[in-house]
């Protein structure tokens, strides 16, 4: 579809949905013309249209955090864009990583047994990623990051053993507590991958169901 035919508003305006094109987090919504549009597609960084300074922006001009723009399509009425786009930074202008932080309901637990689930793995490596981008003095993580990959894979050595001997001294709460810091530090190495928990998720999701078991080729 070329640009001219989508449905813009009486005032030429368009709505553009962004989100996190690795983990799917909704991070903004701006409206675009098609100026700005055409903007975004030529340069593969998002512009858009301001309708209080009633001018083109591009996002991150200022304060550097830039959207590249990793794919955009449209909705079924052809009056609303979605953009996937790889953050840099933040999209909040107070600083948030997404400008949806306001809860108008909250979200109910993800077990109702008291289990919190990959909720809080997410949360957690949000916070990681925090200490990777913003460096803080007395922060554990951000040392991690500063003394680059073999520390943090030492450390995930030194836990996968604490687990080993947790698991041989038959030590039920020795086990969950060396487990949880094994997780930790997987979740450190991850996001000095800049791979998301999300990822992991739908790794496992594929191998759900499937034995395990290759046939050996006679």
């Amino acid at each position: 579809m070329n640009t001219k035919d989508l449905k813009y508003d009486n005032n030429g305006l368009i709505p553009a949905i962004v989100q996190d094109w690795k983990n799917g987090d909704v991070l903004m919504l701006a409206y675009m013309n098609e100026e700005s549009l055409n903007k975004t597609i030529e340069t593969g960084f998002t512009h858009f249209w301001s309708r209080s300074r009633n001018k083109l922006w591009k996002k991150g001009e200022t304060s550097g955090n830039e959207q590249l723009v990793k794919e955009i399509s449209y909705d079924c009425d052809n009056d609303t864009l979605l953009i996937k786009a790889e953050q840099k930074g933040v999209a909040c202008h107070t600083g948030s990583r997404s400008c949806f932080y306001s809860e108008l309901i909250p979200p109910s637990p993800p077990f109702d047994k008291g289990g919190m689930g990959g909720f809080v793995i997410d949360k957690i490596y949000e916070v990681i990623l925090d200490r990777k981008r913003n460096i803080r003095e007395g922060s554990y993580v951000s040392s991690l990051f500063k003394n680059g990959r073999d520390k943090i894979l030492k450390k995930i050595g030194e836990e996968a053993s604490e687990v080993v001997i947790g698991s041989k001294n038959d030590k039920k709460e020795e086990i969950i507590y060396e487990i949880a810091d094994l997780w930790f530090h997987t979740l450190v190495l991850l996001g000095y991958h800049d791979i998301s928990p999300e990822e992991i998720y739908k790794e496992l999701q594929k191998r759900f169901g499937k034995t395990g078991i290759r046939d050996e080729k006679k």
